[in-house]
């Protein structure tokens, strides 16, 4: 009994792996007006001039997704409704108008002359990359809780 338990258990996780597996990578290349519109409106005010290389649109199971990528590396990572994400500016500065007032207030306070490269959000805090190679993680009060 405990054997055919076992085996049954075994082919469910092989079973859940293989279809996990299959919805995983359902990347679908989009145009940028097939990006909702939050999407559309950050990349025409922030990103005016620059040449998208690739925009994608992500289903898996956990939801929708989507991603824009430049000519010079820039890349923007969008949910569902369009509120970017991730933005990495590579080794250009994030727009100022993208970072929250109170992270480019201690970012210009604490580390002068730095640019931040990369900022990240989800929902519970914002991480963002400086110029410097520090990573600093705000919460959502945006006190910094990390430093890396």
């Amino acid at each position: 009994m405990k054997r055919i338990i076992k085996t049954t258990l075994i082919a469910l996780v092989c079973l859940f792996t293989v279809s996990l597996m299959a919805v995983a990578g359902n990347d679908k290349p989009i145009s940028v007006k097939q990006l909702p519109a939050t999407a559309q409106q950050l990349i025409r005010q922030h990103f005016r001039g620059l040449s998208v290389a690739l925009a994608k649109m992500d289903n898996d199971m956990f939801g929708r997704d989507y991603e824009v990528v430049f000519t010079n590396g820039v890349k923007i990572e969008f949910d569902k409704s369009g509120k970017w994400t991730e933005i990495d500016c590579r080794r250009a500065s994030v727009p100022a108008a993208v970072v929250p007032g109170q992270i480019a207030t201690y970012v210009r306070r604490n580390y002068p002359g730095n640019k931040i490269l990369r900022i990240e959000k989800d929902k519970k805090e914002y991480e963002v990359k400086l110029s410097n190679g520090i990573e600093i993680t705000f919460n959502n009060k945006f006190q910094v809780v990390d430093i890396d």
